[in-house]
């Protein structure tokens, strides 16, 4: 995996200098005037081109750690395929903001439906609360990355000639799921201890106090993105190149043979000897 990153050291790189370009870029198109006709057509492009550049640095990324198997789309192609997974990603997350607003109504009604000793004991309002959330952030933060980065790693080197079998493969490696525990928990889960303790000190040491923790959860989020991209690709190396015939049908013609092979070569076949071993 190393290996594979060291390769890539470029688009690593960008991973983390272009990324924090686009979101500053983001917020300076959140403050674009709207006074003239130009700003009007200026602040609708631009999220447009943030998007592209977006897509293109994550697919190219996708395809520097992974192993060139000669069957690759064009990097445009891959990046556009990237919107079908971002929006799936999209409308699942906006299903669990959903799910997660009426978790306190949930967590009422399987209080109310629990016997009386449990209520008081395990099936209280705060312990299902809290189990729901638990359970919301699981889904939000370890299923869905490692459900959909494998289709989005294939989807750029392949478009949508995806090899299904060993993108299947890859969702039953625990190997796999392993690495979206520990990137959840350093990229999400750390960085929100960091916002726990109570504000103290000047105002100057809590600006830098914030500054400096800002910028641990930016390194954390983007190099366990990554780790992860580098690993999905190492997981997929190791089940060795996409072979045509594992995942698609292929028409081969019955007399294949050298330049200028013929029916008639068949002849030339030397005769069984009967005398032969059996």
């Amino acid at each position: 995996m190393m290996q594979r990153l060291s390769v890539a050291r470029v688009w690593v790189a960008l991973q983390f200098g272009l990324t924090l370009a686009l979101l500053g870029a983001g917020l300076a198109w959140t403050r674009l005037p709207e006074k003239h006709v130009w700003e009007v057509v200026l602040s609708l492009l631009v999220p447009l081109l943030l998007a592209i550049c977006m897509l293109e640095l994550q697919a190219g990324t996708m395809r520097k750690v992974a192993d060139d198997d000669g069957r690759r789309v064009k990097l445009v192609w891959g990046a556009v395929t990237l919107v079908v997974w971002v929006a799936v990603c999209a409308a699942f997350w906006v299903f669990l903001d959903w799910c997660d607003d009426r978790i306190p109504l949930w967590a009422g009604y399987l209080n109310s439906r629990a016997s009386a000793g449990g209520r008081a004991t395990w099936f209280t309002y705060e312990h299902i609360y809290n189990g729901l959330g638990y359970l919301e952030w699981v889904l939000r933060w370890i299923v869905m990355p490692a459900k959909l980065i494998p289709y989005q790693v294939a989807s750029a080197q392949w478009g949508w000639r995806i090899p299904w079998r060993r993108v299947l493969r890859m969702l039953w490696n625990w190997r796999w799921w392993t690495a979206v525990v520990a990137a959840a928990l350093v990229a999400v889960w750390l960085p929100g201890r960091f916002f726990v303790a109570k504000p103290s000190g000047t105002v100057s040491a809590q600006v830098w106090h914030v500054g400096l923790k800002l910028a641990a959860t930016y390194v954390l989020a983007v190099g366990c993105w990554v780790l992860l991209l580098a690993w999905v690709a190492t997981l997929f190396g190791r089940q060795g190149p996409a072979l045509r015939d594992e995942d698609e049908m292929v028409r081969v013609p019955v007399a294949v043979g050298p330049p200028g092979f013929t029916k008639g070569a068949v002849a030339e076949i030397p005769p069984r000897d009967d005398g032969a071993v059996q």
